[in-house]
């Protein structure tokens, strides 16, 4: 009797799976020791971008192991379904965009209707802020929003409009606050000088330009004009200031000789001599149309009428226009130039 136990099925199969096993490594094993063979050409090679390639991973091998397999199956918990008593179950909702839609439709278009119809968005009136000869009803009725619905108003046409009917507003302004607020901000020009000629009156403000009187305003320089005066320039940016009536050069020998004047006087303007006055003591000074120098033309026409005055000579006439050529007349003769006149510290 053999003493060598013939094996059974099971312990042949681990047998051949542990063979099976240790080929398998012997083998990994020898390819992985096995040398790189270096790959060289006589051909110039042309090298190729490729795309970055991420670092191999380790080697992994797969062992076949004599264990038995495993299989673990989910758990699965089913949670108790609660009904209330004597109630139905309601139906699922399910989300339908076309409904939706038509929905919001609906509440938007129903909102436009409510925003114009109702009286609460219809503006009563615009209330003026700034104004001081301008009366705010009047700026309302020019307006024309009382009763206009505030969506449909439209600030750049009112403020456009505000400044083509009244020159005398420097700015206006229009803003609009829900439910139905109108604010109009107004900005009047100050007027400087109240310009007569041929039997009319207007007023300018301190860059010329010239619009109608409203009311009363103190400390205006009167200016009688005799002749029409040149237009100013248009240096404004605002596409609705008026042109200028009269030269900001003008309005600036206005502004400084009319302290000068005496009392009794006026400033009159021609073409010829520009701006002068009627002295009391009996003649007219002319002192020309240009702002510059007219401290030394004042202080010129000072020194010549006291040297004339203690020569027992009165004048009709004196033009200090230009202070280095002054000269005068009197009434019995013609023009005659003025002696030389050291003027000390004008």
């Amino acid at each position: 009797m053999s003493d060598k136990r013939q094996l059974t099925r099971a312990e042949l199969v681990r047998q051949r799976r542990a063979e099976r096993a240790a080929q398998e490594l012997q083998q990994a094993a020898k390819q992985a020791a096995k040398p790189l063979v270096k790959v060289s050409t006589r051909a110039q090679t042309v090298p190729i971008k490729s795309a970055a390639v991420a670092p191999a991973s380790k080697r992994k091998f797969k062992i076949a192991l004599g264990l038995p397999e495993f299989h673990l199956k989910k758990p699965t918990f089913t949670l108790p379904r609660f009904k209330l008593p004597n109630l139905p179950q309601m139906p699922r909702p399910h989300a339908n965009w076309r409904i939706a839609s038509a929905v919001f439709a609906v509440l938007f278009a129903a909102m436009l209707v409510l925003a114009f119809q109702l009286p609460y968005f219809h503006a009563p009136g615009a209330f003026v802020v700034g104004n001081t000869r301008i009366l705010s009803e009047e700026i309302n009725g020019i307006m024309g929003v009382s009763g206009q619905n505030i969506f449909t108003v439209q600030p750049a046409e009112l403020e456009r409009r505000l400044r083509l009917n009244y020159p005398e507003l420097l700015s206006a302004e229009v803003q609009l606050y829900l439910p139905n607020y109108v604010y109009v901000t107004v900005v009047e020009r100050q007027p400087v000088i109240i310009w007569n000629q041929n039997g009319g009156y207007t007023w300018v403000d301190e860059s010329g330009v010239a619009f109608r009187p409203r009311g009363e305003a103190a400390g205006l320089i009167t200016v009688n004009a005799l002749d029409t005066p040149p237009a100013g320039i248009q240096t404004s940016d605002d596409p609705y200031s008026p042109p200028p009536f009269l030269q900001k050069e003008l309005v600036d020998s206005a502004l400084a000789l009319a302290p000068l004047v005496p009392a009794g006087s006026t400033l009159t303007y021609s073409f010829a001599d520009g701006f002068s006055w009627q002295d009391p003591r009996g003649w007219t000074v002319a002192f020309g149309s240009s702002a510059n120098d007219i401290p030394l033309k004042i202080t010129v026409y000072r020194t010549l009428i006291d040297s004339l005055i203690q020569k027992g000579r009165t004048p009709v006439y004196v033009n200090v226009e230009y202070p280095s050529g002054p000269y005068y007349r009197m009434a019995d003769s013609g023009f005659e130039e003025a002696e030389e006149i050291v003027v000390e510290n004008p």
